[in-house]
């Protein structure tokens, strides 16, 4: 007989979002993480009263009115706004593109139409026909100023590549905004749950058994039959031990420290967008809660090539990476009681709503539950 109905495997916005239906549906349930702590990459922790943000900046925002309903169950959301900026050699610039971002860029641009005539200039003296790589991709798109300034260098620090030697794909589009509006999501719902993601996490897990530090393999071992079924939030490839092949990410390296000054920047996130400057940006965490704490604590990222044992961040969802992962995906079609989910488990970069949405889904297939029943 299986000690547990299911066995969860990573304590993430997926493998919470199950294990909290489960247990409303009356299911034994066992949430293992390998990692020291809940939460996965949303975690934050306290450091001098300032909820830190240990794995990258994580904003919620979402146009779901379900997802919204459902996180606001388990925390109450600030009014943070994301807006921002850009350091491009000292300068400084709006993000995302808009009308203040053109005006600060191109002096005497000060109405749509005079920005939409500057960028359709530029990209006219380009010239491009059919683009065959990500520069001349964006250049068709935005011009040659745009690109200089904003996209070029950060977009080589992201991929650790030249934008000449990456594929035209990756950018199917650069909004611009001709209005002067620097939020950067279009989303009608957005915030940060006040006392951090870890505390909101906590009580999505709520009467559910959690164990830290907990590799999986070594439990599937020493327990075979611990659980009845496995929901399954780690790396595909790494659950049949690679015998297919290693699927590739793009991996980050993070540096905080803690700095005896009231406020470093200014506003929660800087982008560093040339490419002499190693990091991509710089995240002053007290500004995601308007913090007023004496000292401040702040973040540099770093983009970081990706070996097996290192923290996967972006799938490199490109040919050969796809078509391995669907070799994965008929091998897992074979497993009976463990199901794959999650970003890992699925090979796919998820926002934190969509995460969540496919976590409502699963819960659905699975129990036959609705999981924003409270």
């Amino acid at each position: 007989m299986s000690q547990y109905d299911y066995l969860v495997v990573g304590a993430g916005l997926s493998g919470a979002v199950f294990a909290n239906a489960a247990r409303r549906a009356g299911k034994s349930v066992l949430v293992i993480d390998r990692r020291d702590h809940i939460a996965g990459n949303v975690y934050t922790e306290d450091v001098e009263g300032i909820q830190v943000h240990r794995y990258g900046a994580h904003i919620f925002h979402t146009s779901m009115r379900d997802v919204w309903d459902y996180v606001n169950r388990f925390a109450e959301f600030n009014n943070y706004v994301n807006s921002p900026v850009a350091n491009f050699r000292g300068n400084m610039y709006n993000m995302p593109f808009n009308m203040n971002t053109f005006a600060k860029m191109w002096p005497g641009v000060v109405t749509p139409a005079d920005a939409k005539a500057k960028i359709a200039e530029q990209v006219a003296a380009e010239n491009i026909g059919e683009p065959a790589n990500l520069e001349e991709q964006a250049l068709s798109l935005v011009g040659r100023d745009i690109f200089e300034t904003l996209v070029k260098g950060y977009t080589e620090k992201q991929w650790g590549r030249d934008c000449r030697d990456l594929p035209a794909s990756i950018i199917k589009r650069l909004p611009c905004r001709f209005t002067y509006d620097n939020n950067y999501f279009n989303d009608r719902y957005q915030g940060i749950p006040m006392g951090g993601y870890t505390k909101m996490v906590a009580n999505m897990l709520e009467g559910v058994e959690v164990r830290c530090g907990v590799e999986y393999k070594e439990l599937a071992a020493s327990q075979p039959d611990i659980a009845a079924r496995t929901i399954y939030c780690g790396p595909i490839d790494a659950f049949y031990d690679f015998k297919l092949g290693t699927l590739e990410y793009r991996s980050l390296r993070f540096e905080t420290e803690t700095l005896d000054e009231q406020d470093h920047q200014g506003v929660a996130v800087v982008n560093y967008t040339e490419r002499e400057v190693p990091y991509t940006r710089i995240i002053e965490h007290k500004h995601f809660e308007f913090g007023t704490q004496a000292k401040t604590v702040v973040t540099r990222e770093y983009p970081a090539d990706w070996k097996p044992g290192d923290e996967p961040y972006y799938p490199i969802n490109d040919a050969k990476n796809e078509a391995l992962y669907k070799q994965y995906e008929e091998l897992a079609a074979q497993e009976g009681d463990v199901i794959f989910a999650g970003r890992l488990g699925g090979y796919k970069y998820y926002d934190m709503d969509k995460a969540i949405a496919a976590a409502f889904e699963l819960v659905r297939n699975e129990l036959g539950a609705e999981p924003t029943e409270a």
